[in-house]
């Protein structure tokens, strides 16, 4: 495989984003031709660990059609050991080389992990808790910072300490990700998708772009 092959999809990507923002987004690639190519196989360019909300598809996001995308979404974008098993699933199963973990702007998750340090809760569901768990080490440690008593800079900051922590969450679960990152070109980006302008930031890239 190509080494800039997880360059260029994370390129794609990004392009897709810029068509999405604009208004320009393609046809035709969810077309009944395109569906039964698929039948037989697939090979997906990208898999996106992203957030379950309603408001990132990550199809629509970054203009991409139907095989294009291998996507897992979770609240918050989180790293527990089913959604590391499908990346690594992604990338041995089809050769996926980009992981891209993606939160977004106005995360509930991140909000109500926010809300649970400075208030804790007994009423959470157990399901609800165990998100927030997998949050909490990444955000606690802006308790003892001035960002602390800055609600909007706190949770911005926030969402992208979250992002950082999955990726360290996927790279340390999994020593199948490990070798790929090492060995086989395997690239993993954090990423931002902001609800109010519908772009994506790329802040973070492992190992780092050249």
């Amino acid at each position: 495989m190509p080494k800039n092959t997880a360059h260029e999809a994370l390129e794609r990507l990004m392009t897709g984003n810029r068509r999405f923002v604009a208004g320009r987004q393609r046809s035709g690639t969810a077309s009944p031709e395109r569906r039964i190519e698929l039948v037989a196989d697939q090979a997906p360019f990208a898999a996106i660990l992203g957030c379950s909300d309603s408001r990132v598809p990550a199809e629509i996001v970054f203009d991409q059609g139907l095989g294009d995308l291998f996507v897992i979404r979770v609240a918050g974008n989180i790293a527990a050991p089913s959604q590391i098993g499908s990346v690594e699933f992604a990338a041995e199963q089809f050769g996926t080389r980009l992981v891209v973990v993606l939160g977004h702007s106005g995360c509930g998750a991140v909000r109500a992990t926010l809300a649970e340090l400075h208030r804790p809760s007994e009423s959470q569901s157990p399901g609800l808790r165990a998100v927030v768990d997998r949050i909490r080490p990444a955000v606690e440690g802006f308790r003892d910072t001035e960002l602390w008593h800055d609600a909007e800079a706190l949770e911005q900051e926030a969402i992208r300490a979250n992002v950082r922590r999955t990726i360290q969450d996927l790279r340390g679960g999994s020593e199948s990700l490990q070798r790929l990152i090492a060995e086989d070109g395997l690239l993993v980006a954090g990423a931002v998708y902001s609800l109010e302008t519908g772009s994506v930031d790329v802040f973070e890239v492992m190992p780092e772009l050249s």
